[in-house]
């Protein structure tokens, strides 16, 4: 599909605020957790529960909005979801207790995963398969200025407002975003009536794009290597706030610090695409996050960490998420053009499901110390690594078994 560049530009910033929806969702109250312990006479583990339970209801909405985007299009369902979005994030504002909060957050994250699935989508329907990488990083340009301004943000608001506040302002934020969409966003797929919503028939498409090799094997080596990413998220609060007692103010210019690293890769990775294949800088990003995620486990289990240590190696390990999420993220959806709603939801689905599960693991093993977040952190760098080694051969013995296929009907044919 040929596109303007100004075209192309405005598209790039739409759906990389859809994208963002989530991740600012999460990072914007990230500053606010000791507020709504307090607030709410719980504990900041607990509150910590409200970040797994949003993973969880991210997994679970972005399968329920892939069949939807293939069978109405794109727009209907991005306005029910962020709809649902809002009035979820007024409940929020409003909880009374921390198990409501945790119930509110999963109605959220079920409203705004739309936009997450949405973009994925939309990048395969706008533009051609070898631009996808690319595109990827440029919305992880846009994405990864959510943790730079957000928890930044949120600080200033939770020490001005109060936490109830920091969901007006994503209230405010995503009702621009709506509006954007309106008048912006072009729809970049037709309906298709012919696609049936039975659940056996939503259940045989996931089915088909899981059974890819090249789907299976991109999709976890960048959702648990995105699940480092959902650990720290999740016990950075805590590690910074309570550990090395910084304010709200200062965690938020950390975590704004941090996220530079990811921004730079990413917008580093589409230089380097020029030169190398996807699946090399992969490997490459992916050792060096083992490296560095081992390297954090071990100074915390011997009691070597310090801020500024403890800033840099994150800052390091996270450089490595940018190069991993735009390169794993394409070569997942490449093979998929007729149902990359459905496929873009069931890798959404995989990583959220495992970001839930990594960010849950830190809030129970959590014993007043680095070491959950970090030895969390380590374990996904590690365990991406292994399973994009296993998955390569894989992909090669599939694509063997194909060529012979192939070459046994040709000659089937032909005598």
């Amino acid at each position: 599909m040929n596109i303007r560049f100004t075209q192309r530009s405005r598209l790039v910033l739409i759906l990389g605020l859809l994208s963002a929806i989530g991740p600012f969702s999460i990072d914007m109250y990230l500053p606010a957790f000791p507020d709504i312990a307090s607030g709410l006479h719980s504990t900041v583990a607990s509150v910590t529960l409200s970040l797994s339970s949003f993973f969880i209801g991210i997994s679970i909405g972005q399968l329920i909005y892939g069949p939807l985007l293939d069978k109405y299009g794109r727009k209907r369902p991005l306005y029910i979801g962020l709809i649902v979005y809002l009035f979820a994030s007024v409940g929020c504002a409003l909880a009374s207790s921390v198990d409501a909060l945790i119930v509110i957050r999963l109605l959220q994250a079920l409203g705004g995963c739309v936009g997450m699935v949405a973009a994925r989508a939309m990048v395969r329907d706008f533009f051609e398969v070898k631009e996808n990488a690319k595109i990827f990083s440029l919305l992880m340009l846009v994405v990864a200025v959510s943790p730079i301004i957000a928890p930044t943000l949120g600080g200033y608001v939770t020490a001005a407002l109060g936490w109830r506040y920091v969901f007006v302002v994503l209230i405010i934020i995503v009702a621009i975003i709506i509006v954007g969409i309106y008048f912006f966003l072009p729809e970049s797929r037709k309906p298709d009536r012919s696609l049936s919503l039975k659940p056996s028939n939503i259940l045989q498409s996931f089915i088909t794009v899981f059974q890819h090799p090249q789907f299976y094997t991109y999709a976890f080596t960048g959702s648990i290597a995105a699940a480092g990413l959902y650990a720290y998220i999740g016990g950075s609060p805590y590690v910074f706030m309570e550990i090395f007692k910084v304010s709200e103010k200062q965690y938020g210019w950390i975590f704004a610090l941090i996220a530079m690293g990811l921004i730079g890769s990413s917008q580093l990775n589409s230089v380097l695409l020029k030169t190398y294949q996807s699946e090399q800088i992969i490997r490459v990003a992916l050792i060096c996050q083992t490296v560095t995620g081992l390297t954090l486990f071990l100074a915390a289990l011997f009691g070597k960490l310090e801020l500024f240590s403890t800033i840099f190696l994150i800052f390091i390990f996270l450089c490595c998420q940018g190069f991993t999420f735009p390169n794993s993220s394409a070569l997942s959806l490449a093979p998929f053009s007729h149902n990359a709603g459905t496929a873009s939801a069931l890798m959404g689905a995989i990583q959220m499901g495992i970001g839930a599960f990594t960010s849950a693991l830190v809030s129970l093993f959590h014993n007043h110390t680095a070491l959950p977040m970090t030895g969390v952190m380590a374990c996904c760098a590690l365990g991406s690594l292994t399973v994009l080694t296993i998955g390569k051969r894989m992909i090669v013995y599939h694509s063997s078994i194909i060529e012979v296929a192939e070459q046994s009907a040709e000659m089937f044919s032909t005598s």
